[in-house]
C-alpha cells in the first residue's frame, strides 16, 4: 500500500509518525534486562525469551523534558530466534488483543548476544550467528543489518512509519534499502515478472488463474541476491512496494499497530531458503510413486468406469507408464460437492472399481474442496453440529458461487476438523491414496470463526488449516512418507504439505511460460515441489502446445495430465504426442535415483527440486534474471521450448555442458540459440556431474541402486565427489554411496552402503565407454576418455 505522494508529501487523509531518534535502549541477555533505568523487562508479545534489544524511539527530537509531553513513541524490539536470523517488531500501541491466527515459528536459539551503546560507540546491537543488527543511538534513526562488516540492508531515517488514516485505520510499515544492481524474488507463486523490482504486490490469496497479478499461493517472504531474505510474519494482507513507494527501498506494510518481520542472512540464496524453511517448516518427504505420471479425468468431461478404464488401458497399450489416476470433481453428484459420495449413476460400484484400478498397480487420487453445498447431506449435519463458518448473527455463511448455497468448514474448530477427516477416511478405506485439495482462496472476511480468529488473518491462513487437516489424515492412515496432496492454495508454512500445482492456466505457449515463472517464484518462497497442468487447463491445446508442454511437465518435480473441458490423453492430439509422452515419462523414471536424492534435499534442507538459475549460480550476473529455463536439481539444465517451430534461446553458465539426449556440447558462459524437434529440448548436464541413471523406466518406485549406471560428464583430472542413491524403503537411510575420483587419467569408482549387503549390478559410463561391475564388485576403474 502506498502512503506517500512522491518522496516529499503524504497522500491526502494520511498522517505518518516516524522514529526520529533513540531515547533509550533496554538490553536483555536472556535472564533479565539492563539499561539506564535498571528496570526488568518482559519480552513483548510475539517476541520469545533470549537476547534482545528493546529500542524506544520518540517521533520528534527530545531536547527538554517538555518535549516528552504529547509525544508518541515507537518501540522496536530485536531478537534472535535462530542463528543468522533476527526478528524485528515495530509497535505503536501495545494494547490491542491479538486474536490470531499466527504463523508457527520454529525457534532454535543459537549463538546470540545483545550489547548496549558504549561511550566510544554510539550503537546498540544484537548479533545472531553471522548476522548483526546495529542500531544508531545518537542522531537520526538508523539501523544497519550486517554480515560481519558487509552491509546487507538498512532501515534509514524515513524507513519506519506508523500511519493513521482519516477513516480510522492504522498501518505500520518498514522500508529496507535496496543496493545498486540488487534483485528481489519470491513473494509466492507469482506469474508476472520473475524479478520483483518495480512491482506492487498484495499478499492476499485469490482464485485468479495464472494470467493476472493475483495468486493462489501468496507468501510474505522475499529473497534478495544481496545475501538476505525478509519474512513478514503476518497471515493477513501484507502489501509490498518493491522499489515503487521509494525506488531505493522495499516497503512492506500491514494494517494495525504492529509489524513483525525477520531478516535472514544467507549468504547464498540456497542457504537463505534453508534457514527460512527451518523457521517456517520443511517440505515433507513425498512417496516415490508420486513422481510418476498422473492422469486425470479432467474437469467437466463426461466419464464413467468404462471411460476411466479405457484411458488407463490405452496408456498401457501404448507403453506409457502411469502411476496415479485422478478423479476430478464429477466423481460426486452435481450440486452435492462436497459430500464425498460417489455418483451412483456413474459409479455404482466404487469400492469394486477402486479395487480393479489398484490391481493395475495404480494409486488413486480424488478431488475435494473445503466447501459444503446446501444440497449435500453434510450441510445439515455440519450446520447442526456447529461445524460450518457463521456470520456475526449466528447464521451459516453461504453464497451461490461455485456450488449452490455453499458453506465453509470451520477448521479452527478441532471437532469440525475431525469430522471432515472422518469423511475422508471413508474414502481412504475404500482405496483412495491421496487428494487434490482444490480451492481454499475465496475465504470471506465478514464471518465469525469458532476460535475467535481475526477474519482478515484467516483469509490467507485458512488454506494452511485445510491442507494440514487433509495431510495429517493421510499421514495417519497411509503412514509417514506416504502422504501427498495436489494442492492449489497456500500461505507461509504450506510447503510442509506438498505437492502444489500452478492452478488454472490457458492452453497456450504464453501461459506455459507464465506457469514456469510462477513455479520459479514459488521455489524461491520455500516450496520444494511444484507441478502444473500439462497442455494447460483452460481450452484445448493444439498438438504443438501439448507436445512442448509434455516435455516440460515430465521434467518437473511432479507431472500431471489434466484439463478443463477436454481430455488430456496424448492420443487425443496425434501419434507423435503419444511417443513424446512415452519417451519423456520413461526418461523421468530412469532419473529416479537422481530425483529421489533431490526430494531428500527438499525435505532435509528446504532446497527446491526445480531451481531458478540464480539459485544454483548466484554469482553469475547473467543468471539473475533468467526465467525461461531452470535447473532440475543441481545437475540438469532444462530450457522448455515455447514455440511450435522449436526455436529457443537458452543461457549456459560457465563450463562445457553436455546434452543428455544427443551428447552435443555447449561451452559457456554465453547464450545459445537452437531449434529442436518435438522429441527434444535443451536438457544439459552440468560439467563435473556424476549422474545416476536407473535401470527401470516403467515405474518410479523401484530399487534405484539395482543396476544403476553412473554417467560421468566432463570429469577432470583431480575430480573428487560422492553420489548417494537413496533407499526406496527408507530414503533417510544412507542408501548406496559412490565415491568418484580421477587421478593420473584414471577414474576410480568405489561403492559402499546398504549395510554391507552384496551390491546389485551397476556400471559406469564415460561418453560411449561403459564398464559393468562384476557380480559383488565394489570398485571400478576406467580410463578418462572423451
Amino acid at each position: 500500500m502506498k502512503f506517500t505522494d512522491g518522496y516529499w508529501q503524504v497522500l491526502p487523509g494520511i498522517s505518518i509518525l516516524r522514529p526520529q531518534s533513540v531515547d533509550d535502549v533496554v538490553v536483555v541477555d536472556g535472564a533479565g534486562a539492563s539499561g539506564p533505568d535498571g528496570a526488568a523487562s518482559d519480552a513483548p508479545d510475539g517476541v520469545a525469551g533470549g537476547p534482545r534489544l528493546s529500542v524506544y524511539a520518540p517521533t520528534a527530537p527530545i531536547t527538554t523534558r517538555g518535549d516528552t509531553l504529547n509525544r508518541p513513541q515507537i518501540t522496536i524490539t530485536y531478537d534472535a530466534p535462530m542463528d543468522d536470523v533476527i526478528g524485528v517488531r515495530i509497535e505503536h500501541f501495545q494494547g490491542p488483543v491479538d486474536h490470531g491466527p499466527a504463523f508457527e515459528i520454529h525457534r532454535r536459539p543459537g549463538d546470540a548476544k545483545a550489547v548496549g551503546a558504549q561511550a566510544d560507540d554510539p550503537h546498540a546491537s544484537i548479533t545472531s550467528g553471522g548476522l548483526t543488527a546495529r542500531v544508531r543511538t545518537e542522531g537520526a534513526w538508523g539501523v544497519d543489518f550486517l554480515a560481519g562488516e558487509q552491509l546487507l540492508t538498512s532501515s534509514t531515517p524515513r524507513s519506519v512509519g506508523v500511519v493513521s488514516r482519516d477513516d480510522g485505520t492504522h498501518f505500520v510499515y518498514e522500508q529496507l534499502a535496496l543496493g545498486v544492481g540488487e534483485h528481489v524474488y519470491g513473494l509466492g507463486e507469482r506469474f508476472g515478472a520473475f524479478v520483483k523490482n518495480g512491482q506492487s504486490i498484495d499478499i492476499w490469496n485469490e482464485d485468479g488463474g495464472t494470467a493476472s497479478d493475483q495468486a493462489y499461493k501468496n507468501i510474505p517472504f522475499y529473497l534478495s541476491d544481496a545475501g538476505y531474505g525478509v519474512f513478514v510474519a503476518h497471515p493477513e494482507k501484507v502489501s509490498f512496494e518493491v522499489g515503487t513507494e521509494v525506488v531505493s527501498r522495499t516497503q512492506f506494510s500491514v494494517e494495525g499497530q504492529h509489524l513483525q518481520y525477520y531478516i535472514i542472512y544467507g549468504p547464498t540464496p540456497t542457504e537463505i531458503l534453508t534457514k527460512f524453511t527451518a523457521l517456517t517448516g520443511r517440505p515433507a518427504r513425498v512417496p516415490a510413486w508420486s513422481y510418476g505420471l498422473w492422469l486425470s479425468t479432467s474437469f467437466t468431461t463426461a466419464y464413467d468406469e468404462g471411460t476411466v478404464t479405457s484411458f488407463i488401458d490405452g496408456m498401457a497399450e501404448r507403453d506409457i507408464p502411469l502411476s496415479v489416476f485422478h478423479f476430478d470433481c464429477f466423481w460426486m453428484r452435481q450440486f452435492h460437492w462436497c459430500d464425498f459420495v460417489w455418483d451412483p449413476a456413474t459409479f455404482p460400484d466404487p469400492e469394486g472399481m477402486l479395487a480393479r484400478l489398484r490391481a493395475k498397480e495404480l494409486k488413486i487420487s480424488a478431488w475435494i474442496n473445503p466447501y459444503i453445498a446446501q444440497r449435500s447431506h453434510l450441510f445439515a449435519e455440519g450446520r447442526d453440529l456447529g461445524y460450518l463458518v457463521t456470520t456475526a448473527d449466528g447464521d451459516v455463511w453461504q453464497w451461490d458461487m461455485w456450488q449452490a448455497g455453499m458453506a465453509l468448514v470451520d477448521f479452527t474448530n478441532p471437532a469440525a476438523t475431525a469430522w471432515y477427516q472422518g469423511k475422508l477416511k471413508t474414502l481412504v478405506d475404500m482405496g483412495v491414496d491421496c487428494f487434490k485439495t482444490d480451492f481454499g482462496e475465496r475465504i470471506p472476511t465478514d464471518v465469525v470463526w469458532h476460535d475467535g480468529s481475526d477474519p482478515q488473518r484467516m483469509h490467507n491462513y485458512y488454506t494452511h488449516l485445510y491442507n494440514k487437516a487433509v495431510f495429517d489424515l493421510l499421514r495417519t492412515e497411509r503412514g509417514e512418507g506416504e502422504a501427498v496432496l495436489f494442492a492449489r492454495s497456500a500461505t507461509a508454512g504450506g510447503q510442509q504439505f506438498p505437492v502444489h500445482w500452478g492452478g488454472d492456466c490457458e492452453s497456450t505457449f504464453v501461459s506455459m511460460a507464465e506457469s514456469l515463472r510462477g513455479g520459479l517464484s514459488l521455489a524461491l518462497s520455500g516450496f520444494g515441489y511444484w507441478s502444473h497442468d500439462i497442455g494447460g487447463f483452460e481450452g484445448t491445446p493444439d498438438p504443438a502446445v501439448f507436445k512442448r508442454w509434455a516435455a516440460f511437465g515430465l521434467l518437473s518435480s511432479h507431472s500431471r495430465l489434466h484439463g478443463s473441458d477436454s481430455y488430456r490423453v496424448p492420443w487425443a492430439f496425434d501419434e507423435e504426442a503419444v511417443a513424446i509422452t512415452r519417451d519423456f515419462t520413461k526418461l523421468k523414471m530412469s532419473l529416479m535415483p537422481y530425483l529421489a536424492r533431490l526430494g531428500e534435499d527438499a525435505h532435509t534442507h528446504g532446497t527446491p527440486v526445480m531451481r531458478p538459475m540464480m539459485l544454483e549460480f548466484p554469482t553469475d550476473r547473467a543468471a539473475a534474471t533468467v526465467d525461461t529455463q531452470y535447473m532440475l536439481g543441481d545437475a540438469l539444465l532444462v530450457a522448455p521450448v515455447f514455440s511450435a517451430g522449436g526455436e529457443v534461446s537458452f543461457y549456459v553458465p560457465e563450463g562445457t555442458w553436455t546434452h543428455l539426449l544427443d551428447g552435443q556440447t555447449f561451452t559457456g558462459p554465453r547464450w545459445f540459440e537452437g531449434s529442436y524437434g518435438f522429441d527434444s529440448l535443451p536438457l544439459l548436464v552440468r560439467p563435473g556431474t556424476v549422474l545416476p541413471v536407473g535401470a527401470r523406466t516403467d515405474r518410479p518406485d523401484y530399487d534405484w541402486a539395482a543396476g544403476v549406471t553412473l554417467r560421468l560428464f566432463e570429469i577432470a583430472e583431480g575430480h573428487s565427489s560422492s553420489v548417494r542413491v537413496p533407499d526406496l524403503a527408507d530414503p533417510s537411510a544412507p542408501g548406496v554411496r559412490f565415491d568418484v575420483t580421477c587421478t593420473d587419467g584414471v577414474v576410480t569408482v568405489e561403492r559402499s552402503g546398504q549395510d554391507g549387503h552384496a551390491p546389485a549390478g551397476w556400471s559406469v559410463q564415460i561418453g560411449t565407454h561403459v564398464l559393468v561391475a562384476a557380480p559383488g564388485a565394489t570398485t571400478l576403474t576406467l580410463p578418462l576418455v572423451a
